[in-house]
Parts: structure tokens; C-alpha cells; sequence
């Protein structure tokens, strides 16, 4: 079956075979290993995954032509879901899944964003590929022009570490720009926030207007504004690049604290 990468669903196939083995190897797999692998495509990284060994392999494909050419190509040495990754609730990751994914950029923030907010989703690894630009938000430092809602929300819940970049010539079709592949581990103790979509809400309100002095946003969310910047040792005069994750981190949970 030929299959035509679909525009619609941002499908660029991987298929540099140094680059797909170098992708697999990072995880490390072992034989009590459950694998999740996002978006599968025509297999190609799937099948290092398989030669890899590991106790199961599920893979999520929304294309319902791939599912059947994977359907096909692997038997019954795979488990394959035909449905988008956005539709699948919490209780679909019921394992600690080392999770692989060449995520379809148009929704890779979206992806990310939910299993950062799920208080319920556990993980052993996730080994993620995005386009290059959202990595660098991904993993950006406090004080430049990267640094984001994303970069907080991913490093809430994450250690995140830049492999390497991919050149368009690795796939098929080119995409026209760079990609990067990331490695997220959790961490074992992370700042305790009641309700994570605070953590949406409140960067939100921040980088709506990125270049605004931070006063504005402190008065939008506390009524002793000058209080609480001087409690969290931001002067409002500072940008939203300006201010480091844990001190974001510190606002919320006053803002929760003052929502009760």
C-alpha cells in the first residue's frame, strides 16, 4: 500500500535509519518496558522499537490507512489505537509508559500541555520530537526572547535535556524546517499545585502582553499587589522573561492559597 503523507495531519515521515536507531537507544529499553509511541506513521521508528524488546508496544494513530499498513506490517507483535491523542482521557495511561513521538507540530504544544497538567498520568520517559522553534521554548532559559508559557508548564512537572537536532533531508516529505528531539524525566518531587490549570491561567495573563512591565498582571490577581511582589522578590517593573519558574511557581500557589 503507498502511502501519501497527509498535510492535514502535519505527517512528515522519519526515515533516516541512523537517526530512527539513535531515537530508540536513548530510552534505554528493557524487557519490562511498556512503550507508547505517538503517531507512528508508516512504522519506520517502530521498527527499532520492536528489535528493541520490550514487554508491550501501543501504538496511537489517528490515520486510519496507517493504522492498517501497521496493522499489516507488525501482526500482532504491536497493539495499535486508530484515534487522535487528544481524545484519550487520563485513564488511557494506566502503565508507566516510556512514551516515543514525532509529534504533528500543528498540536505538539497541546499534547505536552495536557500530560504536564494531568495530575494522574505517570511516566518513565518521554523522548519527544518537535519543531525545532518549540524545542527551544521547551528548554529556554529565564532572560531570553525563548522563554515562555510552555517553558514554565514543561519544567513544572520535567528534567528536560536537547539531544540533537534533525535536518529536513530525514524526511519524507521535507519538512521545511529543523526539527529537535528532547528527553523528558520526571521528577520525583515537584512543586505541589491544587489545581494545574492555574499554571495556564496565570503564565497566560503574563505573556498575553510579554513586554509589559509585570505591575499590570499583579494587579489583575492580588489586591495587596505591592505585598505579594515584595513576598516573592519580583519588582514590578520586571518583564515576564525576567521572572524564573520557581518564583511563577510562588505566585500561583499564593494565588491558590488566596482563592480558597
Amino acid at each position: 500500500m503507498r502511502i501519501k503523507a497527509k498535510k492535514s495531519l502535519g505527517q512528515n515521515f522519519l526515515i533516516d535509519k541512523n537517526i530512527l536507531k539513535k531515537i530508540v537507544d536513548v530510552g534505554n529499553i528493557n524487557s519490562n518496558d511498556k512503550i507508547l509511541e505517538i503517531g507512528p506513521g508508516t512504522g519506520n521508528l517502530t521498527e527499532y522499537i520492536v528489535k528493541a524488546n520490550p514487554k508491550t508496544i501501543i501504538l496511537v494513530e489517528k490515520d486510519f490507512n496507517l493504522t492498517k499498513l501497521l496493522e499489516n506490517k507488525f501482526k500482532k507483535k504491536v497493539k495499535i489505537i486508530n484515534d487522535d491523542i487528544l481524545k484519550l482521557s487520563e485513564d488511557f495511561y494506566n502503565e508507566k509508559f516510556i512514551i516515543y513521538g514525532n509529534l504533528p507540530y500543528n498540536i505538539s504544544t497541546q499534547i505536552l500541555a495536557f500530560w504536564c497538567l494531568s495530575k494522574k498520568i505517570k511516566f518513565k520517559k518521554l523522548i519527544l520530537m518537535f519543531q525545532k522553534e518549540v524545542a527551544d521554548r521547551i528548554v529556554a532559559k529565564v532572560n531570553t526572547k525563548n522563554y515562555s508559557r510552555i517553558t514554565i508548564l514543561s519544567n513544572w512537572k520535567f528534567y528536560i535535556k536537547k539531544l540533537f537536532d534533525i535536518n529536513p533531508e530525514c524526511f519524507s516529505p521535507r519538512p521545511k524546517i529543523k526539527s529537535s528531539l528532547l528527553e523528558f524525566t520526571p521528577k520525583k518531587n515537584i512543586v505541589d499545585i491544587k489545581y494545574p490549570k492555574n499554571i495556564e491561567k496565570i503564565t497566560n495573563i503574563f505573556f498575553s502582553q510579554r513586554r509589559k512591565m509585570v505591575k499590570k498582571n499583579f494587579i489583575k490577581l492580588f489586591k495587596n499587589f505591592d505585598e505579594v511582589s515584595k513576598l516573592v522578590n519580583i519588582k514590578l517593573t520586571d518583564r515576564p522573561q525576567n521572572i524564573p519558574i520557581e518564583k511563577f511557581l510562588e505566585i500561583i500557589k499564593i494565588f491558590e492559597n488566596k482563592s480558597n
